[in-house]
This record gives C-alpha cells, sequence and structure tokens, in this order.
C-alpha cells in the first residue's frame, strides 16, 4: 500500500510540474550526453597515441644536390656514400634503435605522387629535388632527442624530424577540444542541479497541506520526501536514458557512417562499441543519483511542515 501511495505521488508530482519535469530531463540529457562524449573523445584520444605512436618514425634527411646550393646546412655538398654507410653504422649501434629503413629518392617522389597526386606542384616535381632517408622506428618514442642530438648537424645531414611532435600538436587540439566539453558539462550540470532544486521546491510547496497532514499522523521525515525524491530520480533516469540514446545514435552515424567510411581518415583507429557501451552503466548511475541527491538536499531546507 505504502510503495502504490508513493508511485501514486511520483505520477502526481511530475504531472504537475510538466513543463518544469521536461527542463529537467532537457538539460540532464545534455549534460550528460556531453560527460559521455568527453569520456569517449578521452578514449579515443588515447586509442589514437596508442596507434599512431606505435608507428611514429623519426626521419633523417639527407642533402642532395638541390641542398647544398640552397641550404647552408648542406654547404658541405651533397651526401656521399661513405656519410651514409656511416649514419647507418652509428643507427644500428644505438640501443633505442628498433628499426632502420632507407628510402630512396626515386621512393619518396614515388609517395609523393601518391599522396600529392592532384597537386599543382607534384607535375613540376622530379625524383632528384627530393632527397633520400633513413626511417628510424625507436624503441620508446620518447627518446627521440637522443637521436637529433647525435645526428642533426653531421655533415651529409639536412635535417632530422619527430614526427611525433606532429602528433602531439594533433592531441594537444583534441585534449583542448575535450576539455571544451567537459567545461560546458560542467555548466549543463550546473543548470540541471538548479532546475532540479526548483522542481522540488515548487512541487513541495503544492503539496504542502497533504505533507502537513502526513506529519501530524505520524509520517517520518524520509516517508514524506520519498516522493519528491522519486520525482527527481525518474526524470533524472530518462534524462540518462536520452543521454545513452544520443550516445549511441552519434557512435552509430558519425563513426559507422560517416567518418569511418572517409578515405582520408580510413588510417584512423575509431573506438568500437564497446568503449560506448561500457560508458551507458555510468551515465544511468549518475542520471539517477544526481537527481535524487540533489532532492535530498533541497528537502532538508524547503520542505517545511
Amino acid at each position: 500500500m505504502r510503495a502504490q501511495f508513493v508511485l501514486s505521488e511520483i505520477g502526481v508530482g511530475l504531472r504537475r510540474n510538466l513543463t518544469m519535469t521536461f527542463a529537467v530531463i532537457v538539460s540532464v540529457a545534455l549534460s550528460l550526453a556531453l560527460f559521455g562524449g568527453s569520456l569517449l573523445m578521452r578514449d579515443q584520444v588515447s586509442t589514437m597515441k596508442g596507434y599512431w605512436y606505435d608507428k611514429v618514425n623519426v626521419s633523417i634527411f639527407l642533402c642532395n644536390k638541390g641542398d647544398a646550393e640552397s641550404d647552408p646546412k648542406c654547404a658541405k655538398g651533397a651526401v656521399t656514400a661513405e656519410q651514409k654507410q656511416q649514419i647507418l653504422s652509428d643507427l644500428d649501434k644505438m640501443p633505442v634503435v628498433e628499426k632502420v629503413s632507407h628510402e630512396s629518392a626515386d621512393q619518396a617522389y614515388k609517395h609523393y605522387k601518391e599522396q600529392f597526386g592532384d597537386s599543382p606542384l607534384a607535375s613540376s616535381l622530379t625524383p632528384d629535388q627530393l632527397q633520400e632517408s633513413y626511417r628510424i622506428k625507436l624503441k620508446d618514442p620518447e627518446k627521440y632527442q637522443v637521436v637529433a642530438t647525435a645526428f642533426d648537424g653531421r655533415d651529409g645531414v639536412q635535417s632530422v624530424q619527430d614526427q611525433k611532435g606532429i602528433l602531439d600538436n594533433l592531441f594537444g587540439l583534441l585534449n583542448g577540444m575535450n576539455w571544451a566539453a567537459l567545461a560546458v558539462m560542467a555548466l549543463m550540470l550546473v543548470v540541471a542541479l538548479m532546475l532540479i532544486v526548483n522542481t522540488v521546491r515548487v512541487s513541495a510547496f503544492s503539496r504542502r497541506r497533504e505533507t502537513g497532514i502526513m506529519r501530524l499522523v505520524g509520517a517520518s521525515s524520509f516517508y514524506i520526501q520519498m516522493p519528491f525524491i522519486m520525482e527527481a530520480a525518474v526524470a533524472g533516469v530518462i534524462g540518462g536514458v536520452v543521454a545513452c540514446g544520443m550516445l549511441l545514435v552519434g557512435r552509430y552515424f558519425m563513426i559507422d557512417h560517416g567518418l569511418a567510411l572517409s578515405e582520408k581518415l580510413n588510417l584512423i583507429n575509431f573506438i568500437g562499441w564497446d568503449a560506448v557501451l561500457t560508458k551507458l552503466p555510468l551515465v544511468l548511475a549518475i542520471g539517477l543519483l544526481m537527481p535524487a541527491i540533489a532532492a535530498f538536499f533541497a528537502l532538508r531546507k524547503y520542505l517545511k511542515v
């Protein structure tokens, strides 16, 4: 009988404050969707780091004839066979180096044509204008400076480039976007909490006569407060379900039928469905507990009978 009474009171409260309840559901849904999206963005960045850092190379570009005429680092002329052999020998001796591969000027030209064949510059470029290089796979990508210190400025070496630096800029941008999403989520969370407190306050005020009678007949404070707490919890759960739906729909359309189909992004290792599904219970739990706790503390102040 008590459970039936509590459920009936929940229904009455939700119907009386339908507009504010809808506002609570929407704000909770948006804030939780941003929260879940931020978690997924963090997972995506971690996945990309693990994928790309494992493939990152350090490149030692060697001087060619064109560099000898225009680049002060190659003032002593194009790299010689002896210099190339010495560089390769020194690389093989370095404990941080896992693998070394050589890319000739012809191979560099072929790769350039494959990647930038539509560029206006590609039509005027010739193989002898490109540099041959050594591509070095490090055991630890963080040890780039060891290679740079050893070879930068050496005769026959035009430059030493670390691809990790380019990736760090990309990941820094993604992390910045993630923090921006968290900031918006925090703002939406504050709005949701304010709406929950106001909704509970209005609901308690509109039913002050009923709660007064319940107090007079000996009802406990918890029994009186329970319908109001459950109202907020129900609205929060609905908002959490909507947020979960938004995350699932977003993953389906943005990745499965969007980014993953793009030829330009086919090398990106996107997060899978398991990453999304593991976040849904957390989103639902927050959707349930956050409004319930906010309502509990609001009632201690506003439920005066």
